[in-house]
């Protein structure tokens, strides 16, 4: 099985997120996130053809996971790229490092995303520089003092010419 999904990931059809863990007194999540890159074939997998049955859809947070996933990947560009759960139910969709820095990406469907409990577990526990919650918004705006919504369409801090938080 494990070669297969090597092959998979090496043809850039599924992503295989790493879990990060650390010396916590927390029990970790250490199994990989796998998960289809193109939202057209797993949308055509799920038996979603339109964009309204998508709207209907019970797994359209998980589409918009995946989809907001590879597009903060390929803008922000880290030197390494992991998500972070424990079994008391924190997590983090992604953890990117990069030039030394630890930043959080959370994302969410919702309208007007707050700081949650979660988010405050991932910034003490890991340690994060930032935290980006990318929402389906248009306007970015600071949650609290390492907390920003950002909405998806803008792009990523960091990434070509735009300035890291």
């Amino acid at each position: 099985m494990r070669r297969y999904l090597d092959l998979l990931e090496h043809l850039f059809l599924v992503r295989q997120l790493r879990p990060w863990h650390e010396h916590l007194r927390k029990r970790q999540i250490k199994r990989p996130k796998v998960y289809l890159r193109d939202s057209g074939v797993h949308h055509h997998l799920i038996g979603v053809g339109t964009t309204d049955a998508l709207q209907m859809h019970p797994r359209i947070g998980a589409s918009w996971e995946r989809f907001v996933i590879e597009k903060v990947i390929a803008e922000a560009t880290p030197d390494d790229v992991y998500f972070w759960a424990t079994h008391n139910g924190a997590e983090l969709d992604l953890l990117l490092l990069t030039g030394g820095r630890r930043v959080g990406v959370e994302v969410t469907r919702v309208d007007a995303p707050r700081r949650t409990r979660s988010m405050t577990v991932a910034l003490n526990d890991l340690r994060l520089d930032a935290l980006y919650v990318v929402y389906p918004g248009d306007v970015p705006y600071v949650i609290d003092d390492r907390i920003t919504a950002l909405p998806a369409a803008a792009p990523f801090p960091g990434s070509a010419g735009v300035p890291a938080a």
